[in-house]
């Protein structure tokens, strides 16, 4: 199997993970360094902006993974170049608290490190989201 290929199978495996409520396999996932960032205005979402390491990311994804459950994914474009990745994809999302469910569109862009996610930035409705949540 190519470069191209392993990328894109853990990307593939981080996903269901994700949409598996597994927030331990989403970060085996990343690189031990590795950093996520929800793109967005913190002062509109607090969810939005960085997070970095293992720890860190397993407490963020656990919160996420509590509040927000991925329901039917659909990867709608792919694209490698090099060591990054951009995955375009459909997905419901359902508010846990509250059961609202809506589907959206993400945009995903990563970068491989050593076989890792070493960087991963989501760009999400964040308008959205917040209206989910209020």
């Amino acid at each position: 199997m190519g470069q191209r290929e392993e990328m894109l199978a853990l990307i593939r495996s981080a996903y269901a993970a994700r949409d598996g409520s597994d927030a331990e396999g989403l970060v085996t996932a990343f690189h031990p360094e590795g950093l996520f960032t929800l793109m967005g205005d913190k002062s509109a979402l607090e969810l939005t902006g960085s997070m970095q390491g293992h720890e860190t990311l397993r407490g963020a994804f656990s919160k996420l993974i509590d509040e927000f459950g991925f329901e039917g994914r659909e990867i709608l474009a792919e694209l490698v170049d090099g060591d990054r990745v951009a995955v375009h994809s459909r997905v419901d999302v359902r508010y846990r608290p509250t059961g609202r469910a809506s589907s959206t569109e993400i945009l995903d862009l990563f970068r491989f490190q050593g076989g890792k996610i070493v960087e991963l930035i989501e760009f999400a409705d964040t308008a959205q989201i917040k209206a989910m949540i209020s």
